[in-house]
């Protein structure tokens, strides 16, 4: 039996009540000017406010004058587990089948040690199996329509974890007790804050700035177009490869994943082997380029980028470098050099989880339905572009839950701020797009396949097809791609008719492409014989510790291994093409 000290302290105090009755009147407070903020300037106010409750569903708070706040929130998570336990019962769940699973949600010792919590935590893994094995259950659905299922399904069981959810998460229980609700009200301030810039926030703000600690690696901009930047850097080598490289990153995105920090830096690295080496900033769409459509990035961009250069430093070729969707249009690029007979400008080609065969593109295909294109009309109508805070939604939905829940989690109910994380400030740093070559990429490349159709693409007006392709190319896929399977990427493959290596690397589609040497980290596997599948080449391959750079770094070399003196054009604003500004320039912060 517990004495009267224990029960003296379970009964709140006038303190006690004063104390959440101003928590809820301040998360009150905060929700209306919000709201009044969100009013269109000079309207007159309604008659009156909406009617919030002190906090959203998510938070679980209910009102102070109604109970002791810790008994309220125990009562709650043991009406879970009930609950829980009893959907469990009726549908014969095995409840210990992921005991030995590693689930970082529920990684707190809570989760185990407490019965009610540990009861919550074994029934929805218990469940979420149970869902998402029902899928692959049904019978007479279609590989796209189970596809679609899956992904449904799966999202939907993500977002009902009780870790999401304040009266059933133990960690989240505890902070508020400590901080007497604090971290509810902080947590509130980040939702309302993320609201406001239309954007979930992943990173600690203010920490990491372009120029400043992220794409570092000197050089200057020495040609602009109204569609990119082309920036050159300087060399650190007496000696540099006789053919450059031209680096094309997709236009979705900020080019400095490649030149995160320093020792994260493909670009740096590249520089340090004695590559001379270019990189296009892509500019991020506005009404000056809403019209900008598959012949410009052809012709406008990566083919003029790469004359340009060849121009510059007086040689034949260049290899280059396509990333993700740049690798698309590169491979239209290279198409359309096949047929003109101008193939000899491209020494080689890297391809970094690029798709060129939709045919398996995995969880992206399930947003270019007629839903998905109705929506960008709307959205591209007034200005032409797409905001690219849109293109980020779609991108943290395909791995809700690491890059949506875990942050709702972290930011919005323990009310903490996320760990600074370069990776993540490049993430959320959107690109705008062209709102009819966006919508065209999905319908005509995604949904339609046609570039692999020979002649259903026209660039310029002369029909391509990659079938014809024979530059030597090196195509690297990552093992946990989530956004360019390996099984697409492998896809090249079946089409082009030059030589090609094959690279499938360790991790996903950034961390497997950003894996310095130095790291010592992942793997990636390379194969000698000539498998005519990815399961061929899996069951086949070596695997190598380590970084795959060093690996493409010499088959580059042996494409072409003549040297030159560092020195004249090979110098950034020293030949006919004169420095505009320094790296990383203007293009990369517009907005």
């Amino acid at each position: 039996m517990a004495d009267g000290t224990e029960t003296a302290s379970a009964i709140p105090t006038l303190e006690d009540w004063q104390h959440w009755t101003y928590v809820m009147g301040r998360a009150q407070q905060m929700l209306m000017e919000s709201w009044a903020d969100g009013l269109p300037k000079g309207n007159a106010w309604p008659a009156s406010p909406p009617a919030w409750g002190a906090f959203p569903p998510a938070f679980g708070v209910g009102s102070p004058a109604t109970a002791d706040p810790a008994a309220l929130f125990t009562a709650g998570a043991e009406a879970w587990a009930k609950g829980l336990e009893t959907w469990g019962k009726m549908m014969g769940l095995d409840t210990e089948a992921k005991e030995g699973a590693k689930d970082r949600r529920f990684a707190a010792p809570e989760w185990q040690e407490s019965p009610v919590f540990d009861t919550i935590r074994k029934t929805y893994l218990a469940l979420a199996d149970k869902m998402l094995g029902t899928v692959e259950e049904i019978d007479g659905l279609d590989a796209e329509s189970r596809q679609k299922a899956r992904f449904a399904v799966r999202s939907f069981v993500d977002a009902m974890s009780p870790s999401n959810f304040a009266l059933t998460n133990p960690q989240v229980l505890r902070r508020t007790m400590e901080t007497r609700g604090e971290n509810l009200l902080k947590g509130l301030a980040n939702m309302l804050d993320d609201i406001a810039a239309g954007q979930l926030t992943q990173t600690k703000a203010g920490v990491f700035e372009v120029g400043k600690n992220l794409a570092m690696t000197p050089g200057k901009v020495v040609k602009e177009t109204p569609l990119y930047q082309l920036i050159q850097y300087t060399p650190v080598t007496d000696k540099v490869l006789e053919t450059p490289l031209v680096i094309f990153p997709p236009w979705i995105n900020r080019f400095y994943i490649l030149d995160l920090t320093p020792e994260k830096s493909f670009v740096r690295w590249c520089v340090e082997q004695g590559i001379t080496l270019f990189m296009v900033s892509w500019k991020s769409a506005d009404e000056s380029i809403a019209d900008t459509h598959l012949d410009d990035y052809v012709l406008k961009g990566q083919l003029d980028a790469i004359d340009t250069v060849r121009d510059l430093l007086g040689v034949e070729s260049a290899h280059v470098i396509g990333y993700c969707v740049a690798g698309t249009t590169l491979a239209a690029t290279l198409g359309y050099l096949h047929a003109k007979k101008q193939q000899a400008k491209v020494k080689s080609a890297t391809f970094l989880t690029a798709q060129v065969d939709f045919s398996l593109a995995g969880d992206l295909k399930l947003f270019t339905g007629d839903e998905t294109m109705a929506l960008l009309d709307e959205l591209t109508r007034d200005k032409g572009y797409l905001d690219g805070r849109y293109m980020a939604a779609t991108f943290n939905l395909l791995r809700g839950r690491d890059l949506i829940w875990n942050y709702v989690v972290n930011n919005y109910l323990l009310g903490d701020e996320p760990a600074p994380f370069d990776l993540l400030h490049w993430n959320g740093d959107t690109t705008n797009l062209p709102g009819s070559w966006h919508r065209d990429y999905l319908e005509t490349l995604y949904k339609g396949n046609k570039l692999v159709l020979s002649g259903e693409i026209t660039v310029a007006g002369t029909p391509i097809d990659i079938d014809m392709v024979e530059t030597p190319s090196y195509i690297q896929a990552g093992r946990e791609d989530h956004i360019a399977p390996p099984e697409s990427v492998w896809k090249i493959m079946d089409h082009f008719a030059g030589p090609k290596r094959f690279v499938l690397a360790g991790s996903g589609h950034i961390a497997g492409v950003v894996n310095p040497p130095a790291a010592q980290k992942y793997q990636y596997w390379v194969s000698t014989e000539d498998p005519e599948t990815l399961e061929q080449f899996v069951a086949g391959a070596e695997e190598h510790k380590g970084s795959w750079w060093p690996d493409w770094l010499e088959w580059l070399k042996s494409q072409n291994p003549k040297t030159v003196e560092a020195k004249g054009a090979r110098m950034p604003g020293e030949g006919k093409l004169k420095a505009i500004e320094d790296a990383p320039g203007r293009y990369v912060r517009e907005r």
